[in-house]
């Protein structure tokens, strides 16, 4: 295959994958209060993962926040201690409106912020992160507010953690795999944040 024609198939390739991942459903007239509160709630977000490192070592020695050798069997372990996975934040689409992505992005702020209420009474280092993770529910509550006329309160089931906090070992465990996910799902906020605030119709 010659030059010219790997160039030309490459270019078809990144059109379509700018295409797929481009947002097709955003509203042309979101308020500018709106896109104020996103660039304020993305710099929490940001904020957060900084914070995470420095609280995953305050509160735990037997796991690295970065190490993957030991994943699968934790992933289990938070599965039975019931820590729940983080709400999925996709492109959005006709079948994943805005709507939709704000009510998902406070659901999980919501998960997280209940969590930490509960490991931070058998662990220490979480406060400023429970601190962060509250402002930061008041800045997509003020989304909501903003895209749907109306906030909304935790409709999170209370979490049954604390009776699965039977040793030093399971709150390292529950520590960990918290703020593992809490980092992923933090991610996704970012990629979602910087969506609404550059998106111009």
């Amino acid at each position: 295959m010659d030059t010219w024609t790997v160039t030309i198939l490459l270019h078809y390739l990144l059109c379509a994958s700018l295409v797929q991942s481009a947002p097709v459903d955003l509203p042309s007239n979101l308020p500018p209060a709106f896109r104020e509160t996103a660039v304020e709630a993305k710099t929490l977000s940001e904020k957060i993962l900084k914070d995470i490192s420095a609280a995953h070592t305050a509160a735990v020695t037997d796991f690295n926040l970065d190490s993957s050798s030991q994943m699968s069997n934790l992933q289990m372990l938070a599965v039975s201690m019931g820590i729940p996975s983080s709400p999925v934040l996709k492109v959005l689409s006709e079948h994943f409106t805005l709507d939709m992505c704000v009510s998902r992005m406070l659901a999980g702020v919501q998960m997280y912020q209940n969590l930490l209420e509960i490991l931070s009474s058998r662990a220490s280092g979480l406060e400023d992160l429970k601190a962060d993770l509250r402002d930061l529910l008041n800045h997509i509550n003020k989304l909501m507010e903003a895209q749907l006329g109306a906030d909304h309160s935790d409709q999170n089931p209370i979490s049954d953690l604390d009776s699965h906090l039977q040793d030093s070992y399971s709150v390292q465990v529950a520590v960990h795999m918290t703020l593992t996910q809490l980092r992923s799902f933090c991610h996704d906020l970012n990629r979602t944040f910087r969506v609404l605030i550059t998106y111009r119709p």
